[in-house]
Order: C-alpha cells, then sequence, then structure tokens
C-alpha cells in the first residue's frame, strides 16, 4: 500500500461526461453518529457519472413478497419497514456465517487469537479432531457473542453516503443523483486519507494500525486511491477485483433509488468502481437492481429477473447464475438445494470464498427457492461454509427487504442491530433500526409513486 496521501484536488469545474470520473474533491470528514453531517462544498464534477407485520404462515402461491414463515401483505416501504428488513438481514445474515465470530474477534486482546491460532496447530500436527474456537478466557466474552460483524459495518459505510446527499435543501442545483455520487467519491477519499495518513506515521507500511479493518480488494482500493488513482482504475489495478465487497454495499444504495433497478444498479456500479472490476461490478449492479424491486413489495421472482437481467451470460457471474437458479427452480426447498450448490456452484480450488460469481447466484437461487423467507434462506446459506463470510448476508438483505422488518425475529432482532466497530471503529455502537429510520426519512418515492 503507498504510504503518501493523495495529491492535491484538482479545481473542479464541469461536469465529467458519459459516466467518466471527476477529479478528486476534499476529502469529507469522517462520520461518526448517524445523523448525516452538512456535506462539505460540492462541485458538479465529482457528482456526475450518469453511467407490514407478519400473519400466518401462507400458502405458497401467496409468498412471493416473503416474510420470516409466511406472507407479508404490505406493499408500501414505510408500512413494511422494508429498509429496516435490509439492514436487519444483512446484519442477521452476516451473524449466522461461522466466520463472524473470527471478525468479531478482532476486539479481543492478540493473544486470544494467537493461542486459537496455536491450538488450531496443535491440532493439526497431533491429529486430534476437536478443533479450536475464538477464546476469551479471563477476558469479558461480549465481543464473541451473536451479532453482525464487516459485511454490516461495511453496509453502514454505505449508508453514509445516502445520508449525506439525501438533504434536498441542501445543493438545490445539483440533481439528488449528482449529489449522492459525490457524496460517495467524498467518503471514498475521506477514509483512504485517514489511511494514507496511519502509512506515513508508521516507520514501514506493513507495521501501521489502520483504522479500518477490510477485504483485500477494499485495502487495495484505499491504497490505490491513496496513491493518486482515481476508479475505474482503482478497481481495476486490484488483485481481488472479482470480490463480493461492493455487493453488500450495494443492497444498501439500493435505497436511493425504490423502484428502479436499471438506476440502482448505475448507482451501484459508480460505487464498485472504487474497489472492482468484472465479476464485482456485475455482481453489485445484480444486487442493487433485486433489492430497488424488493424495497416497493416486488415479488421475489421479479427482483431475481431484474438481478439476472444485470448479469452478462459470457461472464463466469452470469453463467453461475442462471445454472443455479435453474437448481433452484427444481428443487422442493432451500434445504435441498444446498448439496446442489455446493457441488455445483462453490469453488473448492481457491483460498478465499468470496467471489461474486459464486456468492451472488447463491443468494439469488436461495432466496427463490425460500420463495423470499428470510427465515429459510439465511439458515439455509449458513450451511455453504465456505461461502458463508457474505451470501448469507447478500440473501439476507434481499430477504429482509422482500419480508420487511417486522419479519425479523425479536430475538435476531436484538442481537444483531448494534454494531461492534469489529471492521470499522468508529461505527462502534451504531444502531441499525435507528440508521434504518434514517435512510426511509430520505428515502425518493419510487417512480410513478
Amino acid at each position: 500500500m503507498a504510504t503518501q496521501a493523495p495529491p492535491a484536488p484538482t479545481p473542479l469545474n464541469e461536469p465529467a461526461a458519459n459516466g467518466d470520473y471527476a477529479p478528486q474533491g476534499p476529502p469529507a470528514p469522517p462520520t461518526t453518529h448517524l445523523h448525516p453531517p452538512a456535506p462539505a462544498p460540492l462541485n458538479e464534477s465529482a457528482a456526475n457519472g450518469d453511467r407490514a407485520p407478519q400473519g400466518p404462515p401462507a400458502p405458497d402461491d401467496e409468498s412471493g413478497t416473503g416474510g420470516a414463515g409466511g406472507n407479508n401483505g404490505d406493499d408500501g416501504g414505510a408500512e413494511a419497514k422494508r429498509v429496516e428488513g435490509l439492514l436487519l438481514g444483512l446484519a442477521a445474515g452476516d451473524a449466522a456465517g461461522w466466520p463472524a465470530a473470527r471478525h468479531r474477534a478482532a476486539r479481543m486482546p492478540e493473544w486470544t487469537r494467537r493461542l486459537t491460532r496455536e491450538l488450531d496447530t496443535f491440532a493439526e500436527q497431533n491429529a486430534t479432531t476437536t478443533l479450536p474456537v475464538p477464546i476469551a478466557l479471563n477476558q469479558p466474552p461480549e465481543p464473541l457473542r451473536l451479532g453482525p460483524s464487516d459485511d454490516a459495518e461495511w453496509a453502514a459505510f454505505a449508508a453514509e453516503a445516502v445520508l449525506k446527499a439525501g438533504d434536498d435543501t441542501v445543493l438545490g442545483d445539483l440533481s439528488r443523483e449528482r449529489r449522492t455520487r459525490a457524496a460517495i467519491d467524498l467518503t471514498w477519499n475521506a477514509i483512504a486519507s485517514e489511511v494514507a495518513a496511519a502509512a506515513d506515521r508508521a516507520p514501514e507500511v506493513e507495521s501501521a494500525v489502520l483504522p479500518l479493518r477490510a477485504r483485500i480488494s477494499v485495502r487495495a482500493g484505499l491504497g490505490n486511491l491513496a496513491a493518486g488513482l482515481r476508479p475505474p482504475a482503482t478497481g481495476h489495478d486490484n488483485p481481488h477485483y472479482f470480490d463480493d465487497a461492493a455487493c453488500i454495499r450495494a443492497c444498501v444504495l439500493a435505497v436511493a433509488h425504490p423502484g428502479d433497478p436499471q438506476r440502482a444498479a448505475a448507482l451501484a456500479e459508480f460505487d464498485a468502481h472504487y474497489t472492482q472490476d468484472g465479476d464485482g461490478v456485475h455482481g453489485a449492479r445484480a444486487m442493487a437492481a433485486a433489492l430497488s424491486l424488493a424495497l416497493v413489495g416486488t415479488a421475489v421472482d421479479d427482483c431475481v429477473a431484474a438481478a439476472l437481467a444485470e448479469l452478462p451470460e459470457a461472464t463466469e457471474i452470469g453463467r453461475n447464475a442462471r445454472h443455479a437458479l435453474k437448481l433452484a427452480q427444481d428443487s422442493d426447498s432451500a434445504f435441498a438445494l444446498i448439496p446442489l450448490l455446493e457441488h455445483q456452484i462453490v469453488d473448492h480450488v481457491y483460498s478465499y470464498g468470496i467471489a461474486a460469481a459464486e456468492t451472488v447466484p447463491v443468494a439469488l437461487a436461495l432466496a427463490t427457492a425460500s420463495r423470499g423467507r428470510i427465515a429459510e434462506a439465511v439458515p439455509a446459506a449458513a450451511c455453504l461454509s465456505r461461502v458463508a463470510d457474505s451470501a448469507p448476508a447478500l440473501v439476507g438483505a434481499l430477504t429482509g427487504a422482500l419480508s420487511g422488518g417486522r419479519a425479523i425475529p425479536e430475538t435476531w432482532r436484538d442481537a444483531c442491530r448494534t454494531l461492534s466497530g469489529c471492521a470499522l471503529p468508529r461505527l462502534t455502537g451504531t444502531d441499525l433500526v435507528e440508521l434504518a429510520e434514517l435512510l426511509e426519512a430520505t428515502q425518493p418515492a419510487p417512480p410513478g409513486g
């Protein structure tokens, strides 16, 4: 990762044309609270780039919009609390995957994690089948309890940009879309400046104490920004351009365009290019399109069809998604689908299970097989251990939006509504229910609504 701070910004003049990324603007101050601060003065250039309560279990033909175990009859986003369902569903899926415990263990003293690694080595060397788990020993065990981890925190990171752009009384001469894109740009450059400053304070880059924990693609993208690169180069010149980090953010960015999958996908692509390329961008577009429709109560099959329209057939993610959906259509249930996805979609060669070409097809297939029911989709996704770091969160976001906030069981709601700060410490204590209320307050009306 480069150590120099971002270069001095070029004065911003007229908007860049046809989706080009504008010169870097001034970094935005870090947001440490839920209420959106007044945006820093923005010029059009950085913003341009148009590129109900749960009822009883329903019959299968009535569950197209999901529910914890049945139908949610509310079509309107406000009544069904679909943004709340999105955030809590994503957080619950994040928490359900086994990697969440390891992410949350980052809040424990380093020696506890070192001891876990030593015990794992002991098991390997001594051929024992008793495998270690994250431990607390004489430390408070709160970080190791069930709760959201990195995916939920990076989703909240994306929400900050939506909130910054949500005040229609600020910069009224700019369209809302331009304000949103400018806010995304400023948010990324602000955090890149923090990373560069931390690296400058360290005797060597490798020993820098960074203000965050992130995916390889995000770390590389931030390093590229700090070195002076701009999107799409920050995502293209990236060793993990194909991962699904932007897909998580895209779920939240869809809130900016409820009922408009094309515009939601375009906004997700704008953000994705900071950290991804190829299938990583296609996956972000697909998740944003699906969530955009889910937020207005569209049936699960139509949401999935909108996602599929964003996945070119000639790509790995496009081929996998079409095959996974065929498997889902022929399966009796989400649980019955798991072995088929494990053997025909999930890769067992690469060292990380975060490729968008696997996790997005898995999420779409499980949403289809569960008929949008979060209580079926999330546990099924958690069974796929190799993709359990993000697939449960992705399907949780989609089925949570389809089901609405009231479909999230109170036990999961209580366990998952508060962020621990294991990935983004400045978000420690963020309440996802309150964040959803803020997002709903800034949400524009859907097209024709």
